[in-house]
């Protein structure tokens, strides 16, 4: 079997994202955007692909030009099985981007299961069919009473945790955008109060202020989340500084969840867990892939820390369905809002990627591969050809 050709596909899709220049901002007027997912084809039928899942601001297939300059000409006529050769040369070469490496080795995991006629979290060694979900907010939702209203709506549909994202790049005093610093430390902990009150004691909840708290605020915040018994604080600083983590991490009692956004894949998470600059890791396939996480993942294990998987997603459940709870939890299930209904299925796909039963847990598709079954009429009817590979078929 060898690899014949990469195709990059993308297509628009509607949505009311992020419509200040801040990035975390208000949601604003609806839009069509790009969306897109990348195709490895197989001279023997069998294709691979990953796309783009509630998660564009993170994880975006590879550009036209960087497929057909750099990816084509190492994979086509490689064999898509050699996944671990061709995961060491893309880490090698220095035109891949973390995201253009997961996005590959996704799409190459896709081809085993395909491959197997069985779900890729199998073939990767499967552990759970389905793992607990947790409801993590947009940002900026409005005042402490809205988020705790959309706890209590996340509690009866199911979520038994839930994760704030409180005011981030927004000034909740004056209602404007904001750069990020100085951030509003104590407007966030009005909200925790408020939606620790509204769920009771039996749910869980974290916080995660994305990067904007200085060290001073991270040790107030956070003992402030330790009498509220939050279960994690996530990212509360600049990452690029490791210092101030392992500080923080020796102070306070509750869990230092990171490193989020650091680049590196398995790699940066080993420098932080060896140098107990958390208390829990975090990866996605964002970073280097599924080969890339499980190796984030057994490292983690052998040092007895949890690894909990960022955003959600095709990739990301694979991993998770082939970890056990006590090595990665949770499933990311968001953004949610109060206007938004979550469990909707994306215009571009047949199946929901992660459909939530009433008790909180989240299925692992079961279909050949990743389990990604696409809408190839919405795609063609909303094909964007100048951001697109040429020659498409619009077919698995």
């Amino acid at each position: 079997m060898k690899i014949t050709d990469v195709q990059i596909i993308r297509f628009s899709v509607e949505t009311e994202q992020y419509s200040t220049k801040w990035g975390y901002g208000k949601i604003g007027a609806k839009r069509r955007v790009p969306n897109g997912l990348i195709k490895i084809i197989t001279d023997e039928g069998v294709n691979g692909f990953d796309t783009v899942y509630g998660w564009g601001m993170y994880y975006d297939p590879p550009s036209v030009d960087i497929t057909e300059n750099i990816i084509k000409p190492l994979l086509v006529g490689q064999d898509p099985r050699n996944i671990e050769r061709i995961w060491q040369w893309m880490m090698a070469h220095r035109g891949f981007s973390e995201t253009a490496v997961g996005s590959v080795d996704c799409a190459l995991w896709d081809i085993m299961g395909k491959i197997a006629n069985s779900p890729t979290y199998k073939v990767l060694g499967g552990a759970r069919d389905k793992v607990l979900a947790y409801a993590s907010t947009y940002p900026n939702l409005g005042d402490p009473d809205v988020y705790a209203e959309h706890a209590k709506d996340a509690v009866k549909r199911g979520y038994k945790a839930f994760k704030v994202h409180a005011y981030i790049f927004w000034d909740p005093i004056n209602k404007c955008p904001a750069p990020g610093k100085p951030s509003f430390p104590k407007k966030d902990i009005e909200v925790c109060e408020a939606v620790r009150q509204a769920v009771g004691d039996e749910i869980v909840l974290m916080l995660d202020p994305w990067s904007v708290y200085t060290y001073q605020e991270s040790i107030m915040v956070g003992r402030q989340l330790e009498k509220l018994d939050y279960y994690w604080l996530e990212h509360p600083m600049d990452e690029r500084r490791i210092e101030p983590y392992k500080q923080l991490t020796k102070e306070l009692q509750i869990n230092i969840l990171g490193p989020e956004m650091e680049p590196g894949s398995f790699y940066s998470r080993g420098n932080w867990a060896f140098q107990r600059a958390s208390d829990m890791g975090r990866i996605d396939v964002s970073f280097g892939g599924i080969t890339g996480n499980k190796k984030a993942i057994a490292m983690y294990e052998s040092l007895g820390m949890q690894c909990e998987m960022h955003v959600g997603g095709f990739g990301n459940l694979a991993i998770l369905g082939s970890t056990t709870e006590e090595q990665c939890e949770y499933y990311e299930r968001g953004l949610t809002r109060p206007e938004i209904d979550r469990d909707q299925c994306p215009p571009f796909l047949n199946n929901p990627c992660d459909p939530m039963d009433n008790d909180g847990y989240v299925a692992i598709p079961q279909g050949p591969g990743l389990g990604i079954e696409f809408n190839w009429d919405y795609i063609k009817d909303n094909f964007l050809p100048d951001l697109s590979s040429k020659n498409v078929k619009f077919e698995d």
